[in-house]
């Protein structure tokens, strides 16, 4: 808490007029969550946001965790948040969570603590070389000199406003404030006055940032956009493919594009259309089902594609669009780095999506379009769909198809999902029915890791100050099972679907080999309760689909955290995929 006098200005010594200034400036610029693992070195950084009165911060121990919290945040409200560290091997425990920021466009600001220059490469403890630390997958990074008197405190004011820019311009992503502290490093009174700038007295006195950096928003030429809509005018066998978008108004504007052009829309798990209460005109949900079916791929290969948005998690529908070859690819999407793993795109359109789509609505004119294209996709997808609806009702056993299909039917209005890597996220993208009522959808998608995902959750909850509900598998808990203390005080239901080791491994080449099991299976043989029980979740563990609609129905009414554990046989979760995958390939090719 902040002293009744606090002032910005008010410092003991020269270290705390920079944190104070620090902190002050973010928290002006918009920045709202420090996620904090402290330590010695980084005190004054955190005695600067515990005093601030508008800081709001989240303590975890594991600075791994912390980091990953603070990817949760920042991608849901997809402005920067907070890392804040010690020096030495803590700050190497961020890597994995700034890579995924990197790679997945997530705005995120890290503030490490660091010896000063006299103590590098000396032998002191807990000093290791943490400049460029992060090398490329950071946007931008400064290596902040130890705070004195002999330089302008406006550096300070400049250099946050300068890394909060380069966080959220595209492409947005992490940026790395290197901040070095000599000893003292508590809020000790010196004996000479601080000097304090006229410049930096006025911007005390008001409330607004040193400086402002208003973000751009990319936009193409119009002759770019003429060529572009040319090309996808031309023809009725298009595709709309809708990967992560980030705001309502992206998902809205992707489905207005959709309509005009009379296209099918295959909707990512993150594009805020596959879980939005309704089946959008045009959708397949189910996109990944129907492409089951070898005469159906055959007789609908796309003459263009339109994709917008990030990543798409469905490896079938990337195969399938490959092997089509379709005459036009456009990637629709705020950032110039390619999403291209096969070398198919034709056009990469770096603007705001929702400003661009409704451009090239404007261009395509409004002449009459058939259907009968996009109602050969929709019908496909509503048999497929029906397939996965006949599993749920005729099962009495808990299956991971099953328990993603519930989930998404069950899910409350007001709760975010988020979607572990491996099995949940595969499993919500091709069997969640698309008219639940459940809010938007999460999955650290960029890197595709397993770390941190409890964290994620927990910083989603802190981001969008509401309610999540976590899909998750066994190892993937056991890989960040720390995180379940950030969901002490939060409303994060999750969901563990323990089939005792790695599930999807069954699916890739290499459970044809004797090293299959156990060197990629991990068996762990354990379950979850005492681990609810260290970290004082509610915990259930239901034995049939309709215990699993109630407890989680009764988890999510009562505004706390819980851990629901599902226990599943991971060859029989193969047989499971098999059989549904077959009957929606004659689903389809019936039709």
């Amino acid at each position: 808490m902040a002293p009744p006098s606090w002032s910005v200005l008010d410092a003991p010594n020269p270290t705390y007029l920079w944190t104070q200034l620090l902190v002050e400036e973010l928290v002006r610029s918009g920045l709202e969550t420090f996620f904090l693992a402290p330590g010695s070195r980084s005190t004054p950084l955190t005695v600067a946001i515990a005093r601030h009165p508008e800081a709001d911060s989240v303590l975890h121990v594991d600075e791994r965790g912390a980091a990953f919290a603070a990817v949760g945040a920042a991608r849901t409200a997809q402005a920067p948040a907070a890392w804040v560290t010690t020096s030495g091997t803590a700050v190497a425990n961020g890597l994995p969570a700034v890579v995924e920021a990197s790679v997945d466009g997530v705005p995120m600001l890290l503030l490490t603590a660091d010896r000063p220059p006299e103590l590098r490469d000396t032998g002191a403890n807990q000093t290791i070389d943490q400049v460029k630390i992060f090398g490329a997958y950071v946007r931008w990074q400064a290596d902040v000199p130890p705070p004195s008197d002999s330089v302008d405190p406006a550096y300070v004011l400049t250099t946050a406003d300068q890394a909060l820019h380069r966080a959220r311009r595209a492409p947005s992503g992490p940026v790395h404030l290197n901040c070095m502290f000599r000893k003292p490093l508590g809020p000790v009174e010196q004996e000479a006055s601080v000097a304090i700038p006229p410049a930096v007295e006025e911007w005390a006195a008001d409330t607004e940032p040193y400086t402002h950096y208003p973000t751009p928003n990319p936009s193409p030429p119009g002759s770019k956009l003429d060529a572009l809509a040319d090309s996808l005018g031309g023809t009725e066998h298009g595709l709309v493919v809708a990967g992560r978008l980030d705001s309502a108004e992206a998902a809205e504007a992707t489905q207005r594009l959709a309509v005009h052009l009379g296209w099918p829309l295959i909707p990512d798990l993150t594009s805020r259309l596959r879980l939005n209460g309704e089946d959008g005109p045009g959708q397949v949900p189910y996109g990944d089902l129907v492409l089951t079916a070898e005469a159906f791929r055959e007789a609908h290969p796309p003459r263009a594609v339109l994709q917008v948005g990030g990543r798409f998690a469905s490896k079938r529908l990337r195969l399938f669009l490959r092997d089509s070859a379709p005459e036009t690819w456009a990637v629709l999407r705020p950032a110039p780095s390619r999403i291209d793993p096969d070398h198919r795109v034709t056009h990469h359109v770096e603007a705001d999506v929702p400003g661009a789509a409704d451009a090239l609505v404007e261009r395509l004119g409004g002449g009459k379009r058939s259907t009968a294209w996009r109602d050969a996709w929709t019908d496909a997808s509503e048999r497929a769909g029906a397939v996965v609806q006949a599993h749920v009702e005729a099962s009495d056993v808990l299956t991971d198809p099953l328990v993603a299909t519930l989930l998404a039917e069950e899910m409350p209005s007001e709760h975010a999902l988020v979607a572990a890597s491996s099995m949940p996220v595969r499993d919500l993208n091709r069997h969640a029915p698309p008219t639940g009522t459940g809010g938007p959808a999460y999955a650290n998608r960029g890197a595709s890791g397993i770390d941190g995902t409890v964290a994620t959750a927990a910083g989603v909850s802190e981001g969008r100050d509401g309610p999540v509900t976590l899909l998750i598998g066994d190892l993937a808990l056991w890989h960040d099972l720390n995180g379940l203390a950030l969901l002490q005080d939060r409303p994060v239901v999750a969901i563990v679907i323990n089939n005792d080791g790695g599930g999807i491994f069954h699916f890739l080449p290499i459970r044809a080999h004797d090293e299959f099991d156990p060197y990629f299976t991990t068996p762990h043989g354990r379950d979850f309760e005492h681990a609810a029980a260290l970290f004082g979740l509610a915990y259930h563990r239901p034995e049939s689909p309709s215990a699993l609609r109630r407890v989680y129905t009764q988890a999510c009414r009562s505004g706390g955290a819980a851990l629901i554990e599902v226990q599943t046989d991971r060859a029989k979760n193969r047989q499971v995929h098999d059989r549904l995958e077959a009957s929606a390939e004659a689903a389809v090719e019936d039709g």
